[in-house]
């Protein structure tokens, strides 16, 4: 499975109840986090977005399937079926395994609840026949069983731990009939049920089957092993105590089998026992300059509340309760006092959950949003270590320093001069947050009084998001930050707002390249000037991939993300690049300016799920296992010398060879340097843009830094249908051997930010033609030797309606 398949997408619309969405998210973030993105998707999103090539497993929950069916048949089903026959995975539960299945067979002889009929998906060729037990009540627990299901070990070679069986949560699931007899479709038989059933299951009642189907797999279960006793609603109230007691006693071998489920459906998975259960932590706002915050608190008076001696801040979606750092009460007790009612508050919300009805897209397991945040506002200086232990603020606001010009005016605070707008020297900081971009963009009461430039950042997010479907995984060693700022209505003609995606990808690439680490100091103790020290980084190799992802060059074996049982073939390893972080910008209107929230996120220290920059470091210092990798990434930076071995400072003896040796290692990336870096990076790329626009300056710096010039794709019919005719050519039809059209990228435009990629065809190496010209003859840059002249046809693509998959060669229309 390619390592850009990172989300985990839930179904969550008509069919699925809440309780069922509940326990699915829960236990999927808790197995795979940080390797993967566990959130929900609606039929609107899985018909229309372009969720399959990012996503590793589709999940079905339980509830009912007609609603499923109702919503997807047609074109749902086969793009689903599209999905997993091109390499996904489907996971369905119970409700979601007589959907996956050909034929579902639910209640026979019960007017009131009986549905019989084929099913589209098909991935089970056979039947799905329930209820497996007696007693099934819609939206009741008085039907539950505890289902002994006994475990096919020999299914799961080399997943680790396999139960022999255990004790599983069954309300209204099914049984796939003779699983036997589609042995030659790929069908697996992975447990059985122990217990008398009270259908015909044919031989080997099976509880759970694998299929593969085409390149990918589906696991389908009638019962619901995602279910865990720790975490039933008072919905439960109604269970039978003998059956909640039995699953609390197999509730280990329940979590041993679903990891293994999931191991053999190619996911990753974490051995954290806890899942990376966190709960959110105070904001603290800083700054360098003296009287700032003091300031911020004034400009938010207005909109706070007192209630029991306490100031609120009650705004469109959260509610902050203000503290004041100059108050008698320690910080660190403050701190410690405030995460207590926080995670309190949370613990009560959860058992005090009740059921509504499936709201579209909702996510039942987030309720972030009805706790009161804590904001700490540091008036005399920066939070300590004992408040702040995972983000030293000296450290930051010192690196903010480094890269502020000398003339910088540090005491205007005027957001409609570009000059003067200082990204980051207002800082919110907190430990663990819901979402940088969410919180500021979902509270204008709070963001409208904060200045222009103010930036939010956190240690661990818990509901990162991405763009369009997707979120952004947040583990902890993510730099995870959203700056707030405006943009004038009238510099839209001029400095169009499209092109903020852009200035914040070269400023992140430019921020690596240009680091300083604290106190220009190397990892062996040795101190360098800053230009030095810049040096060293300056031959990272990260690239922009159109329009708003950052990409590095890491060496890797395969292509796969995780052990699978299937078997696989020693790769030569290769380097490639992966996706190491992205860029989210959301912006509202209001008196004649625009705000504007940026969003970055960037693998800094954490290896999952893809690689990080400090790997890429390691790498450089020739620190992995096999030397060579340090070579390989390099060569593979064009026309760049290596960093660790210039010819013109050689030693002359073994001690100095040694000394030169420790003095040239690079130094890991820290968050707090690296984040003023990028702030100070896109203050000045900003500044330009707000002045002169995207001009040519600007133009040929972004394509310095991004990956596509010259190469090319293939188009799909919908992406070939918005053509600008340029004339030449115009009757050609070009397609590749798979019939699709095929465009050689040729940049973006200077207007309004669109891809432009010019129409060509593959013509004969002996062809007869000029190359660079228009109609000429041109060399694909992906190394294949093919030729291709141009049809005088270009194709103008907005980021924010097509897919550019470079890694396949493929830009298409979302659908």
């Amino acid at each position: 499975m390619s390592t850009s398949r990172i989300n985990v997408l839930v179904y969550s619309d008509s069919g699925s109840t809440p309780e069922s969405i509940r326990h699915t998210l829960t236990t999927l973030r808790k197995h795979l986090h940080p390797h993967h993105a566990v959130s929900t998707i609606t039929a609107k999103t899985l018909l229309d977005e372009p969720w399959p090539n990012s996503t590793a497993l589709l999940v079905f929950p339980g509830g009912a399937d007609l609603p499923y069916c109702r919503a997807l048949n047609g074109a749902g089903n086969r793009r689903i079926r599209w999905y997993v026959e091109g390499g996904g995975r489907y996971l369905g539960l119970c409700a979601g395994g007589y959907y996956g299945s050909g034929r579902c067979e639910f209640e026979i002889g019960r007017k009131d609840m009986e549905v019989v009929g084929d099913r589209e998906l098909g991935f089970y060729p056979g039947m799905c026949r329930g209820s497996a037990f007696q007693g099934f009540v819609y939206d009741s627990e008085v039907g539950t069983r505890a289902a002994r299901v006994k475990v096919r070990k020999d299914r799961f070679a080399a997943v680790g731990v396999v139960p022999e069986g255990f004790r599983s949560y069954a309300n209204g699931g099914g049984v796939f009939v003779n699983p036997e007899k589609w042995k030659d479709r790929g069908v697996e038989l992975l447990a059985t049920y122990e217990d008398s059933l009270a259908v015909d299951a044919g031989e080997d009642p099976a509880a759970a089957v694998y299929c593969k189907v085409g390149d990918g797999a589906a696991l389908l279960t009638g019962t619901h092993p995602e279910f865990s006793a720790s975490n039933f609603s008072k919905k439960a109230k109604d269970m039978d105590p003998a059956v909640k007691r039995a699953l609390e006693e197999d509730d280990k071998l329940r979590e041993s089998f679903i990891k293994a489920a999931l191991l053999k459906l190619g996911l990753h998975i974490n051995q954290d026992e806890d899942g990376g259960t966190l709960s959110l932590s105070p904001i603290h706002l800083s700054s360098n300059r003296a009287g700032a915050v003091a300031k911020v608190s004034a400009q938010l008076e207005s909109n706070v509340e007192i209630v029991d001696g306490n100031e609120y801040v009650k705004a469109e979606t959260d509610t902050f309760q203000i503290h004041r750092s100059s108050s008698t009460w320690s910080m660190s007790k403050l701190t410690r006092a405030a995460i207590e009612a926080l995670s309190t508050k949370s613990k009560e919300e959860n058992s005090n959950d009740t059921e509504k009805p499936s709201e579209e897209g909702a996510d039942p397991s987030e309720k972030q949003t009805d706790l009161v945040k804590t904001i700490v506002l540091h008036e005399d200086g920066s939070p300590s270590a004992q408040d702040t232990p995972y983000f030293n603020h000296s450290t930051y606001f010192s690196a903010l320093s480094v890269h502020t010009p000398a003339n910088d005016d540090h005491h205007n605070d005027n957001a409609s001069d570009a000059d003067i707008i200082s990204f980051g020297q207002h800082l919110l900081y907190a430990e663990v947050i819901t979402s940088t971009s969410t919180l500021l963009e979902k509270n204008p009461k709070l963001t409208n009084h904060l200045p222009a430039g103010t930036t939010l950042t956190a240690t661990r997010q818990l509901s990162g998001r991405g763009r369009g479907s997707n979120i952004w995984l947040s583990p902890a060693g993510s730099l995870m930050f959203s700056t707030v700022f405006t943009h004038p209505l009238a510099l839209n003609t001029t400095a169009p707002l499209v092109f903020v995606q852009y200035l914040a990808g070269m400023a992140v690439v430019e921020g690596i390249q240009s680091y300083v680490s604290p106190d220009g100091d190397d990892s062996s103790g040795h101190t360098r000037s800053k230009e030095r020290n810049r040096n060293v980084y300056e031959n990272v190799p990260v690239k922009l991939k159109w329009p708003n992802d950052i990409y590095a060059l890491a060496p890797t074996s395969d292509n796969s993300t995780a052990t699978t049982t299937e078997p696989q073939k020693k790769k030569k390893k290769q380097s490639q690049y992966t996706k190491i972080g992205g860029i989210l910008v959301n912006t509202s209107y209001t008196s004649g300016e625009f705000v504007v929230i940026l969003g970055i996120g960037l693998n800094v220290s954490n290896t999952a799920p893809t690689t990080s920059l400090n790997a890429l470091v390691q790498v450089m210092n020739g620190d992995e296992a096999e030397k060579g990798q340090a070579a390989v990434v390099r060569e593979n930076v064009a026309g760049r010398p290596s960093a660790t071995a210039r010819d013109d400072d050689k030693p002359h003896t073994e001690k100095e060879g040694e000394q030169e040796k420790q003095h040239r290692q690079v130094p890991p990336f820290a968050p707090e340097p690296l984040l003023a870096a990028i702030l100070s990076r896109f203050r000045h790329l900003y500044a330009h843009f707000r002045k002169h626009g995207f001009d040519s300056h600007l133009e040929q710096q972004y394509y310095s830094h991004w990956l596509h010039s010259g190469q090319v794709v293939a188009l799909d019919e919908d992406a070939a249908a918005d053509v600008r005719d340029a004339g030449a050519g115009a009757g050609a039809t070009p397609t590749g051997a798979s019939g699709e059209t095929r465009a050689r990228i040729k940049g973006v435009t200077r207007d309004w930010g669109l891809l432009l990629a010019d129409e060509v065809v593959e013509v004969d190496v002996g062809a007869d033609g000029i190359d660079g010209g228009d109609g000429g003859i041109h060399e694909a840059t992906a190394g294949d030797g093919r030729r291709y002249r141009n049809t005088g046809k270009t194709f103008a693509l907005q980021s924010d309606s097509n897919s550019f998959d470079f890694m396949k060669g493929l830009l298409k229309r979302k659908v």
